[in-house]
């Protein structure tokens, strides 16, 4: 336990170098996390994509990543940094990956719930240049592929001592700079990737209309993001918005819930298809 409880002290962010370049494990488990994403949405597509192909699966992933990379980063630039002002009179900083001194930090910074508007926007203009797929089961795919690649990606934030969690005395802790905190990144790809994925997995054979999926997605990542903030530290510039529990993680989360729960009630009440 004690090489656990002191795992940043034994462990190198840097997984190798190339031609001097650092590759670290974060930017791997975030390649592996696409990687996982797309083969999970392309195995699905055997069982439940119905006249889907491969080849739309594909081209659709190159649609959403764009969507995502630029939603998550603008996002977190304007909701999330101290001085977003700052990068409207410098709009190259936003994806410069060297800092001051010229050195190859990469692209530091991302916000999920960005990502989120990123993907919805790439996935409407994806409907748009192509709509005879079948949107509702291409999203179906989604919701059943995004949790295990989330999976990765929390781990990465573990990796790279980030979005840490709150101090704490529990045995299984993890030392930051002297403080005893929650590895909160491994119990949010828990929450917000297995249990996610669980959830969905075991409710496809239930599902009333084709799209329902994507909206239960919406619903519990929402849902057990609200609960793992309750052990992750909230972000220095921002702290806590009411009540010394309230994050923004939280408010920001609230209106996926509820956007969820009032879409699938809509096209119950209606019988409108996605």
């Amino acid at each position: 336990m004690e090489f656990w409880n002191n795992i940043y002290t034994n462990f190198d962010p840097v997984a190798f170098k190339v031609l001097g370049f650092s590759v670290h494990w974060y930017g791997m488990m975030y390649v592996l996390a696409l990687l996982s994403a797309l083969y999970v949405g392309k195995q699905s597509l055997e069982k439940y994509g119905g006249s889907i192909t491969s080849d739309q699966i594909g081209d659709y992933f190159i649609y959403i990543e764009i969507g995502i990379i630029l939603g998550a980063r603008l996002f977190y630039v304007f909701f999330y940094t101290e001085d977003p002002l700052y990068y409207l009179g410098h709009p190259w900083q936003i994806f410069n990956p060297f800092d001051q001194n010229g050195d190859f930090v990469g692209i530091r910074g991302m916000s999920y719930h960005g990502a989120v508007i990123g993907w919805f926007l790439g996935s409407m203009y994806y409907n748009k240049k192509h709509p005879t797929v079948p949107f509702g089961k291409l999203m179906d795919i989604v919701a059943i592929a995004v949790p295990a690649g989330f999976v990765f990606g929390r781990i990465g934030n573990f990796l790279n001592k980030e979005l840490l969690g709150k101090a704490t005395e529990v045995p299984w802790g993890i030392y930051v700079d002297g403080v005893l905190r929650h590895p909160s990144q491994l119990y949010e790809a828990f929450l917000e990737g297995i249990l996610v994925f669980i959830v969905i997995y075991i409710y496809r054979n239930f599902k009333r209309f084709d799209g329902e999926l994507i909206l239960l997605y919406g619903f519990m990542y929402g849902s057990m993001r609200f609960v793992a903030e309750f052990w992750r530290q909230p972000d220095v510039q921002i702290g806590y918005l009411c009540c010394d529990w309230f994050t923004q993680g939280q408010l920001l989360s609230l209106p996926m819930i509820i956007a969820a729960i009032g879409i699938r009630w809509w096209l119950i009440k209606t019988k409108k298809v996605l």
